[in-house]
């Protein structure tokens, strides 16, 4: 079977979008589609982080009619789980042959694949969930962004804690005016992981592995290494986004959130020496958004340290269990998925709280499963994630070139800095072009 995207599938697919129906399982499915009737989905990687996706998928009771995974093992017993979906390797095959069969699909794949069956599956009319952070090119994650707005589709990116109730609560303090006008939020990861060891094995290629599906569109093919496969991919510039793209669509997501921010006009990356090949062991990026509606302008920073950002120490604050610091006009909340405070502690000590406001969440892949049947969109829908992931890519960016610049977000250009083109909008190798 040919690597290329059939295209005239997906030129067929665009016609039938245009009359507003998604063709399903043989059948017309609209926007009001019956919540009662059971989805067909297909789900694209289930080791990993893709086995938890295929848990809460199978807690929704919808069907799943196809499991598509390059690597046996990492599948484990997903087969055995659900002897009535179809196997497969590739998902251009899934989709090719059972395109009147599947109504959604579940990405879970390693970054660097997470673009092209998306795509190639949206192209087509089905609801996407995919994993974060979205796509490995900010050009891809403005393609799909697009995309599932033009065909109207229900999606969801994985960025689980937003459904978390302590979420909740920070984004009402913040919105309340609690801590009065924000103009500055720092938000980290700890750790040092990434700059792996180069690899110096190369065996044969496991049996249970297909090698050269696993490294899909990545122009420069590699030998392959255990060094690479299962885990370490996220920590090589090939496949992954480093602990910046691991984490920084949960984190961000805080600020994104409670501040309704979209794209930066600015971008700024520090951090150890680059490795073209490795990921760092940390880093610093700072994004500027310009004021919008009655919230100010506002400054994010963003942090992969080890020993928390130094912010932390200014204010003598501990960063125990927290990821995110707002700063305001009136006050400071530090908090993370879980817990929340307010600074200083003798002003707010009486703060009485607004009344929680955001309705509890049905639980974050139901939310999905609703919108593909017709309900409202999930939360972390691409619109608004999108340009959250376009931003934690963008980070990534500004280390890559060693640049920082200017962002024209309308055209995807960084201003005055033509090296950032190639990584924005990356080559294919031949037979994957999109």
């Amino acid at each position: 079977m040919s690597h290329r995207i059939d295209r005239r599938q997906l030129l067929k697919s665009s016609t039938l979008a245009v009359s507003g129906f998604w063709l399903c399982n043989g059948r017309a499915l609209a926007a009001g589609n019956s919540p009662n009737e059971k989805l067909n989905i297909a789900m694209i990687g289930v080791g990993g982080r893709g086995r938890g996706n295929l848990n809460d998928i199978e807690r929704t009771k919808q069907n799943i009619v196809a499991i598509c995974d390059v690597d046996d093992k990492t599948a484990g017993n997903a087969y055995e789980r659900f002897p009535k979906a179809k196997k497969f390797y590739d998902f251009r095959r899934m989709l090719d042959q059972m395109e009147k069969q599947i109504d959604a699909v579940v990405v879970s794949t390693p970054d660097h694949t997470h673009f092209h069956p998306a795509m190639t599956a949206m192209k087509m009319g089905k609801h996407c969930y995919c994993e974060k952070p979205m796509a490995h090119s900010v050009g891809e994650a403005r393609a799909m962004t697009e995309l599932a707005a033009e065909k109207k589709l229900a999606t969801q990116l994985g960025m689980q804690r937003h459904a978390y109730a302590n979420m909740h609560r920070v984004v009402e303090l913040i919105q309340a005016g609690a801590i009065g006008k924000v103009t500055e939020c720092h938000a980290w990861v700890g750790g040092d992981r990434g700059m792996p060891e180069m690899p110096t094995e190369f065996p044969p290629v496991p049996k249970h592995l297909k090698w050269d599906l696993w490294q899909g569109p990545v122009v420069t093919e590699r030998r392959y290494s255990p060094a690479y496969v299962p885990y370490e991919w996220r920590f090589w510039w090939d496949y992954g986004t480093g602990e910046t793209g691991n984490w920084g669509c949960h984190i961000l997501d805080i600020p994104y959130w409670a501040l309704g921010l979209r794209y930066p006009t600015k971008v700024a990356a520090s951090g150890p020496k680059l490795d073209a090949r490795r990921t760092p062991k940390s880093m610093s990026t700072c994004f500027e958004f310009p004021a919008a509606g009655e919230r100010p302008p506002v400054t994010l920073h963003w942090y992969h340290t080890k020993n928390g950002p130094d912010i932390l120490a200014k204010h003598k604050l501990s960063g125990s269990g927290s990821c995110a610091l707002f700063i305001g006009s009136d006050g400071m909340l530090l908090c993370g998925f879980n817990k929340l405070k307010l600074y200083p502690e003798s002003k707010f000590a009486d703060y009485k709280p607004p009344a929680p406001s955001i309705p509890d969440s049905p639980g974050f892949h139901q939310e999905w499963v609703n919108a593909c049947k017709g309900g409202q969109p999930a939360t972390c829908n691409f619109d608004y994630s999108g340009p959250m992931a376009e931003t934690v890519l963008l980070g990534n960016l500004a280390y890559q070139v060693e640049q920082n610049f200017d962002w024209d977000a309308e055209n995807l250009k960084a201003i005055g800095c033509e090296k950032t083109e190639a990584l924005i909008h990356p080559t294919y190798r031949k037979g994957w072009e999109m």
